[in-house]
């Protein structure tokens, strides 16, 4: 066992949340060390989708400029496929901030640039593979972690553990915090196909019968997701690749001459849809945000701008008693008081669409015909900035007011 070291914050889980977290309080003068368990943030297959209220907030810390010439394809609208017939779901173009649209970039990128800014601060410290295993106590209070490392266990003493560790999170489980399951219709098969220059540039939905398909124009190639009944997998698995590059077929005929480059089901990752969110987020000297508190459905990719709004908000209301060493429960109440609200209207809209759309689609036996609101949306284009708002900026969206304290 080595010495414990001693931090003001320990955040487990270096992902949008805990990441843009640690350098938002290591940028107002909070010593802060997030955990990621793995030795870097090259995983396919995670959110990508940097949403205009994420945009606004790399705005608002003057780093929007140089964020943007990480190679990344901009998304203005979103659009449906029910079987020829083509709708638009959102016109980002009308939202009233500095990007309309949504950036899709890989995620080790974005990751990648907040963990290079933080580490500009003298009170950030990023450690790679260290995986937080057990939660320390004294009493009923939470006082560090014990984490994994290939030098062996180290023990983080903090002022506050943050659980920012996903919807398998560590931290949550250990505290013992329980969350509500709100259930998921569906699963989702993630894969990559061959984009060629003749290709629609959109970012579409293609409903069809039993199946969707999601296109996300990722340059060269598209990034895919198959959308399943739930506990599905093993039935498409056994009913053979064909199956499945004849569904994709079925649902968008321009890709039926690429469908080969599937070669077998190792480039086929499963994605089990979560859809949760804790009673309580904390606990004496512990807090969870992001997935660790609310697992979102990927219904609109709004995962990681939920997460760094969380993130904003956190540091928001907490960096001044993470400072000054005076953290209450009061003050983590204050911080899910701020988030339950936006965490539970979007995971109601999710809910309704699963329910009304996603089922329907996936349990109908005939080609699904576009429900009301997008028929009204393609009639009064006016209507498509609900949604857009909705998926661009969310509910009631977080702004910087933690301050920068520490210079670089």
């Amino acid at each position: 066992m080595t010495d414990t070291l001693t931090t003001q914050c320990c955040i487990a889980g270096g992902g949008p949340a805990g990441l843009m977290l640690g350098f938002l309080l290591a940028r107002a003068g909070v010593d802060t060390i997030v955990l990621e368990k793995h030795p870097d943030f090259l995983r396919d297959f995670r959110g990508d989708t940097i949403h205009p209220s994420t945009l606004e907030i790399m705005h608002e810390l003057g780093l929007l400029e140089e964020f943007l010439t990480l190679p990344h394809q901009k998304v203005e609208t979103l659009n449906a496929y029910f079987g020829s017939r083509r709708l638009v779901m959102a016109d980002l173009r009308s939202l009233p901030v500095q990007c309309g649209f949504i950036a899709m970039m890989p995620q080790w990128d974005f990751l990648n640039f907040l963990a290079a800014r933080a580490k500009l601060y003298p009170t950030f410290r990023l450690m790679m593979r260290a995986k937080a295993k057990h939660l320390m106590r004294s009493g009923d209070k939470v006082t560090g972690v014990d984490v994994d490392t290939p030098e062996g266990r180290q023990r983080i003493a903090a002022d506050l553990v943050i659980g920012a560790d996903g919807r398998d999170s560590t931290v949550r489980a250990e505290a013992g915090l329980v969350a509500t399951d709100f259930g998921a219709p569906m699963d989702v098969f993630w894969f990559r196909l061959p984009r060629l220059p003749n290709d629609p540039d959109e970012t579409a939905g293609y409903f069809g019968v039993g199946h969707i398909l999601v296109l996300l124009n990722r340059g060269d190639y598209w990034q895919s997701a198959l959308v399943i009944p739930k506990g599905g997998a093993d039935a498409l698995r056994a009913r053979g690749l064909d199956r499945l590059r004849r569904s994709i077929r079925e649902l968008a005929p321009f890709l039926a001459d690429r469908v080969a480059a599937i070669q077998d089901w190792d480039a086929v990752k499963l994605l089990t849809v979560t859809l949760d969110r804790l009673e309580t987020w904390y606990r004496d000297g512990l807090l969870c945000i992001g997935d660790a508190a609310h697992a979102m459905s990927p219904i609109g990719g709004v995962g990681v701008n939920i997460a760094v709004q969380d993130a904003v908000a956190t540091a928001n209301l907490l960096w001044k008693p993470l400072r000054a060493g005076t953290v209450t429960t009061a003050d983590l109440k204050r911080v899910q008081d701020r988030r339950t609200f936006p965490a539970r209207v979007t995971q109601r809209l999710q809910l309704a669409i699963q329910n009304r759309i996603i089922s329907a689609a996936l349990q109908g036996g005939v080609q699904m015909s576009p429900p009301l609101f997008l028929r009204a949306m393609n009639a009064v284009p006016l209507l498509r900035r609900i949604p857009a708002r909705l998926l661009g900026l969310g509910v009631r969206p977080e702004h910087i007011s933690s301050p920068e304290l520490s210079r670089p």
